[in-house]
């Protein structure tokens, strides 16, 4: 059964209301750690959930869910058509939920001011190296002008704190920590470091090869005096310090995050729960099991129909990822089709 206040809680105490929306699978870059160089099969079109349906469900998510947080993600959310209407009318619901994107930046110069315009309150913008060569070696295509165009943009249109997602790869782009942040810190922008997880498309995940937290703050800390952050950390999944001596773009003191899901996983403060673009709930992110709104919605379903679905499915989320468990299996689906 599902938890009588109406909430997107589980058994174990924890309630979401932060909601992730994947808008499409399909992407122009082919990161290394996320998919193979050709691509992968994309969603059939009648599969992907309209603009309509979007935001009809993100607003069961918002009046009767308790969403307060959405986040647009992808595959490359910016390749949706309809995005910039999609978040016009997420920021028009009341009560207002915080609207935000996780984009790879190409073509985020062009649609910063109009997402701004439409509501978007500010964007996260993965980048794993400022070394051209390496970049186009590690996605399969020679954008880095376009994504540093795209931060650019997203600080002057005021999409702010401008945060950096990176990735840190063993024997990859391992050298680059102090000088991706240092890079962040003269911008303004916030950078996060995420240790790599098995969501890639090969299942070629190999823990030996990931760069872990305690690993990413020695490097850093050679360089830097890093400063534990005083701010309650709440839900968020990362962990933060204080760049002594350093300020962001308001004047207040810079901070770095970094986020260890698999070495210091954070399963016991989770407020997320996941839509994926073909109408599917993940109660997590490593979830084995997912279960359909889609159908439901396409079948003719109220709103408050749909919300307990939702609710069952929050309701069935398991106490952790199980990353550290030997029997842990891989998600089938990669992270593109999920949405981070």
């Amino acid at each position: 059964m599902a938890d009588r206040s109406g909430r997107l809680a589980d058994q174990f105490g924890r309630v979401a209301t932060d909601l992730r929306v994947s808008l499409t699978d399909r992407c122009n870059l082919r990161c290394t750690y996320c998919m193979p160089p050709e691509g992968l099969p994309w969603l059939p079109g009648p599969d992907v959930l309209t603009d309509g349906e979007v935001v009809r469900l993100v607003r069961v998510a918002v009046h009767r869910l308790g969403v307060t947080d959405v986040r647009f993600t992808g595959g490359e959310p910016l390749l949706r058509r309809g995005l910039v209407s999609i978040v016009a009318q997420t920021a028009a619901l009341t009560p207002r939920p915080k609207v935000s994107l996780t984009t790879n930046g190409i073509g985020l110069d062009r649609l910063a001011v109009p997402l701004r315009d439409a509501g978007l309150d500010r964007v996260n913008v993965s980048l794993d190296t400022l070394d051209a060569d390496r970049f186009a070696r590690l996605t399969h295509r020679p954008r880095l002008p376009d994504v540093l165009a795209g931060l650019r943009a997203a600080a002057a249109a005021g999409l702010t704190p401008v945060k950096i997602n990176t990735v840190l790869m063993r024997g990859v782009n391992d050298d680059e920590a102090v000088p991706l942040l240092r890079f962040a810190l003269d911008h303004g922008y916030e950078l996060r470091f995420i240790e790599q997880m098995p969501l890639d498309a090969q299942h070629s995940w190999d823990r030996s090869a990931m760069v872990t937290a305690e690993e990413i703050l020695a490097a850093l800390e050679k360089e830097l005096t890093l400063l534990p952050d005083p701010a309650e950390r709440g839900g968020a999944p990362a962990e933060t310090w204080l760049v002594a001596g350093q300020v962001d773009a308001a004047g207040q003191p810079a901070k770095v995050g970094v986020i260890g899901s698999v070495t210091r996983p954070f399963c016991g403060d989770c407020d997320r729960t996941r839509l994926t673009a073909d109408g599917q709930v993940r109660n997590c992110l490593f979830a084995r099991a997912e279960s359909d709104l889609r159908g439901p919605l396409r079948a003719g379903a109220t709103d408050e129909e749909l919300a307990d679905r939702w609710r069952a499915a929050m309701w069935g989320k398991l106490p952790g990822h199980g990353i550290n468990d030997p029997a842990f299996l891989q998600p089938v689906r990669p992270m593109s089709a999920i949405g981070g």
